[in-house]
């Protein structure tokens, strides 16, 4: 199975996170999910197989979540979803997905859970943060 990104490249997490995945050998599908918005359908599947609900996938910073007023609870899972279909902004990113599972890579480091090769030596992020290296089955 290949390895998919939903990715914003003006997000440096993202950014991160994809130079993870290529750093371990892989080239990844890359969805520019703003400018390629997943189906609901697909939305759907990624919360699922993330395990998260889809209040947790809602983005704050930069989008219209205090505007629209999404901190109320009185929206509906299916009602977050239609939102986040309509203002693919309020996604959060990156998303990854592989043959051995979904995540929300916040920090970008939780991709490394996923990767068929993890062992990717020592990474620095873009702020100069060290990832450590660690070797596989730690």
């Amino acid at each position: 199975m290949a390895i998919t990104i939903y990715h914003n490249p003006s997000c440096g997490t993202s950014r991160n996170t994809l130079a993870m995945i290529r750093q371990s050998g892989e080239e990844p599908e890359v969805v520019e999910y703003l400018e390629t918005p997943p189906s609901r359908e697909r939305l759907v599947e990624l919360i699922r197989a993330i395990g998260i609900t889809p209040r947790a996938l809602l983005r704050r910073r930069g989008t219209p979540y205090d505007a629209l007023g999404l901190h109320d609870p009185k929206w509906t899972d299916d009602e977050l979803i239609d939102l986040m279909i309509a203002h693919p902004i309020l996604i959060e990113r990156p998303i990854v997905v592989t043959a051995k599972g979904a995540r929300l890579c916040r920090p970008s480091e939780l991709v490394l859970e996923i990767l068929p090769n993890p062992d990717i030596g020592s990474f620095t992020k873009e702020d100069g943060e060290v990832v450590p290296h660690k070797s596989r089955g730690r």
